[in-house]
């Protein structure tokens, strides 16, 4: 009844024990002590499990030391998953690109009013600008326009895009950006005074910008209201608040993008 040989078979052969990720979540139940519950972490080498009143235990990561669904497992840290590196964006939103030089200059400009302009353009656009081979350059404000494009004499791959100030209704600016008609120049801007207020105010630690009297110098004036001695140590407060295009105001962004689209695209 016992064959030619009793010792003959398998029954010597140890039943394997799976191997199961201890992903957070997962619900099993110490074999030794029965206590039960979900995995929410790891403590020196051991799983952490906390049942469903909120009690938590360590226990080892031994062989066969748990049930899942009534079945005798062995419990491993999940290997770390390789994340997806993450894009980089420059100050302005775009994906940065690597190991990609600036290149010469080509012969389209950008012009801002002033050096304020041209820093600010600089700390949020001067990578992508550099990319693309485009110059901004500061103009002594914008009164002289007419002349500045008739001695640049822009054409066909020789763009000018220029931003503006104060580019509102009614006002001394509107009336000389009125008089551009060259199809090769964009001229545009923002309704802020200065492009100081085109800076979030609460990056330069201010409720708001102060509302300047007409008539008095705008930069003098909000200097005297927040009690700053002179317009350079304010406009380095101004500047050292700005790191990416989140802070400063929409109206400048779009004024900015559009330019830069402008001089950029094929003729």
């Amino acid at each position: 009844m016992y064959g030619e040989d009793v010792m003959a078979g398998d029954w010597r052969r140890r039943k394997v024990v799976p191997e199961v990720d201890a992903e957070r979540d997962l619900v099993v139940e110490d074999v030794d002590s029965g206590f039960c519950g979900a995995v929410v972490g790891f403590e020196l080498g051991a799983v952490v499990l906390e049942d469903r009143h909120g009690r938590r235990r360590n226990f080892p990561l031994e062989p066969a030391a748990f049930l899942l669904d009534g079945k005798v497992v062995t419990l491993r840290r999940p290997a770390a998953r390789q994340q997806a590196p993450v894009r980089q964006r420059t100050a302005s939103g775009s994906v940065a690109v690597a190991g990609v030089r600036a290149q010469v200059a080509k012969a389209s400009r950008i012009w801002v009013e002033g050096v304020h302009d041209a820093a600010l353009v600089e700390r949020i656009w001067g990578d992508d600008l550099r990319i693309e081979g485009v110059v901004v350059e500061p103009l002594d404000g914008i009164d002289d326009l007419a002349g500045a494009l008739r001695e640049f004499q822009p054409a066909r791959g020789r763009r000018v895009g220029v931003l503006v100030d104060h580019l509102v209704a009614g006002s001394k600016e509107s009336r000389i950006v009125a008089a551009v008609r060259d199809p090769n120049v964009l001229v545009t801007g923002h309704p802020y005074i200065d492009v100081w207020q085109a800076v979030k105010p609460e990056r330069v630690g201010l409720a708001a910008w102060p509302v300047i009297p007409p008539g008095q110098p705008w930069k003098e004036g909000v200097c005297r209201a927040v009690g700053v001695a002179e317009p350079y140590e304010m406009w380095r407060r101004v500047l050292s608040g700005v790191h990416s295009y989140k802070d400063v105001e929409t109206p400048l962004i779009n004024a900015m993008e559009r330019l830069i689209d402008f001089v950029t695209e094929p003729s």
